[in-house]
């Protein structure tokens, strides 16, 4: 990944806060600068100067930059932080600041009734069209950050996306020191894992992995050829897992279609944080 800082989308919501103290741990642990992003979606006209609501949105934005700045600086005190406050509709003032970022942070509301968290038009447009990794971080229950500990784990399926979706994810296990479960999923009905078609996955699955293996001999793989949905036998794994990595099919004209259903399904329903991987910027 290039960039040197991690840049967290912050908004005053109890969520943005979560990613922020999640994003101030990563940047003190890989270090690496930490930038925090208000954008104001609409921002009267400047003048006059006087016009009380024009003051009180910048007055507001002011007051929550103070406060997560203060949320980083509790968890790493010693990195580099920066506030910005960019006056433009927040999907493309992210996705521009998103063009140097070695990560983008995105903080996610909690669980509906049904157990789907709300995907904001924001964060799918961020996800979609960003020039880097976005990680969504999820609330959880009674701790301030989300655990620590557990496996990484990515979906493999052989797609431009997937390939991308594993670079990352090997990337990620090598930092946090941590075991990496890569899934194959095949859709029920037709094959079973003694078959030749069975054979023939574990070995896509194996020549998937090989050349990361080699770039990245810490870290400890473990592969798992399953059945089903795909979506839901990834969210199966994460339950347990640190992080999950997901796949992005790159940008398109409807942002998103472009992230395509699973990774929206992992997105909307998974407990641990999401990392949705990015085509590298050439």
């Amino acid at each position: 990944m290039s960039g040197s800082e991690l840049v967290v989308g912050v908004d005053g919501s109890a969520g943005a806060l979560t990613a922020v103290r999640w994003a101030a741990r990563v940047a003190r642990e890989r270090n690496l600068g930490l930038r925090l992003v208000h954008a104001l979606p609409e921002l009267p006209a400047p003048y006059p100067r006087a016009d009380p609501t024009y003051e009180q949105l910048l007055e507001a934005a002011a007051g929550q930059g103070r406060s997560v700045l203060a949320e980083a600086r509790e968890v790493a005190a010693d990195i580099s932080v920066k506030t910005v406050l960019r006056p433009e509709r927040p999907a493309d003032a992210l996705v521009a600041e998103s063009r140097d970022a070695r990560m983008f942070v995105l903080g996610t509301p909690g669980l509906r009734p049904l157990g789907r968290f709300l995907l904001g038009s924001v964060t799918v447009a961020l996800t979609a069209h960003a020039h880097c990794p976005v990680a969504l971080i999820r609330p959880h229950a009674g701790e301030d950050e989300p655990p620590a500990q557990g496996p990484v784990v990515v979906g493999v399926d052989g797609s431009p996306a997937s390939e991308e979706a594993i670079a990352t994810a090997f990337e990620e296990a090598s930092w946090r020191r941590a075991r990496l479960i890569a899934v194959h999923c095949r859709h029920d009905g037709w094959w079973d894992a003694g078959e030749p078609a069975g054979e023939y996955a574990r070995e896509l699955l194996a020549q998937r992995l090989a050349g990361w293996q080699e770039k990245f001999p810490d870290v400890v793989v473990d592969r798992e050829v399953v059945t089903g949905r795909p979506a839901e036998r990834l969210l199966d794994f994460a339950d347990r897992a640190q992080l999950l990595v997901a796949g992005s099919r790159g940008r398109g004209g409807i942002s998103g279609l472009a992230l395509g259903s699973t990774s929206q399904a992992l997105m909307s329903y998974a407990l641990c944080p999401v990392l949705v991987a990015r085509p590298r910027v050439k």
